[in-house]
């Protein structure tokens, strides 16, 4: 498929050729709730805790003798149903995070670029730096691609001068092309690729290989 490039002025200057594997696919929701389920597990510290019987302060002599008293039996102070007493099936340090498997992440990215650009919100710009790492140049450029809004920006390599120009901006997140968020991705209202790392999409997510390996 072609897509219009838009200049860093937001004009129409020519058109790139997309893959349709990444950028125009029938879209796998199953695969992108996945993928943004992994990334927030693996995000959790998993650090809640509480004490159990056996780790509260306290005595642990019988409170008073099994039978004869009248009282219901009870035996030590840190029984869960005293106050200040062990919590029973509290939380306990745990680790959230786990592998999805390279397949079905691959193919949640693809579904998300899809799902931008079947809704006009992907756009493809030609290569531009900010020499200077400043935010104001950048924030110039993005004002002339649409409105401030929750934006995605697509690099090629790390381009350190665009991120770092960047990270003033607080509804602009910085990818590069290689390491893409799906949660970033799915909830940004405009994604913004540059021509360069929209070449690199094309090949790097391309569904070619696999198909020319499996012969």
């Amino acid at each position: 498929m072609d897509k219009k490039v838009l200049s860093v002025q937001g004009k129409e200057v020519k058109d790139i050729s997309l893959n349709d594997s990444v950028f125009n696919r029938e879209v796998s929701e199953g695969a992108v709730y996945h993928a943004i389920r992994n990334e927030l597990a693996n995000l959790r510290q998993g650090t809640a805790s509480t004490k159990t019987r056996s780790e509260v302060r306290g005595s642990h002599r019988k409170l008073w003798k099994q039978k004869g008293t009248g009282r219901a039996r009870m035996g030590t102070r840190q029984s869960p149903v005293w106050v200040g007493g062990g919590a029973a099936f509290g939380p306990r340090p745990r680790d959230y995070s786990y592998k999805m498997p390279r397949k079905l992440k691959r193919l949640a990215f693809k579904s998300i670029l899809s799902m931008k650009n079947q809704n006009d919100s992907l756009i493809v710009v030609e290569d531009f730096d900010v020499e200077n790492g400043k935010t104001k140049n950048l924030a110039g450029i993005l004002s002339n691609l649409g409105n401030a809004e929750r934006t995605v920006l697509i690099v090629k390599d790390e381009d350190k001068m665009i991120k770092r120009a960047g990270k003033n901006i607080p509804w602009l997140t910085t990818l590069s092309y290689n390491k893409l968020r799906a949660h970033d991705l799915f909830y940004g209202k405009k994604v913004v690729v540059l021509e360069s790392a929209a070449l690199k999409l094309n090949d790097f997510y391309s569904d070619e290989p696999a198909k020319a390996a499996a012969k």
